[in-house]
């Protein structure tokens, strides 16, 4: 299993669009072939910045949905709302705690 986190700095007005987005299509996200957990963060010092952080089985299930409809459908809606460039890793979990 692999975790993706990846950063993105909207406009402030652009934020509900964002919200909006996000709340019709996680599911479909949650859903895809391989990914195991998303979840959405909001930076506590500036409410512009999110983050996104999905875990999937393997690589190659994160890249099936980075080819697919669905990801072209979120990626085209919501890079129009960013205000800096949005940034992403693939990380290995070492160690959880819980």
């Amino acid at each position: 299993m692999f975790i993706r986190i990846v950063k993105m700095s909207f406009h402030e007005e652009n934020i509900p669009k964002f919200l909006e987005n996000f709340d019709s299509i996680k599911e479909k996200i949650r859903g895809a072939e391989g990914n195991r957990l998303l979840e959405l963060y909001q930076d506590q010092n500036n409410p512009c910045i999110f983050f996104t952080y999905s875990y999937w089985e393997t690589e190659a299930d994160l890249e099936n949905y980075r080819k697919s409809a669905l990801f072209d459908e979120v990626w085209t809606f919501t890079k129009k709302l960013f205000n800096d460039k949005p940034e992403a890793w693939s990380v290995n979990k070492l160690v959880s705690l819980v």
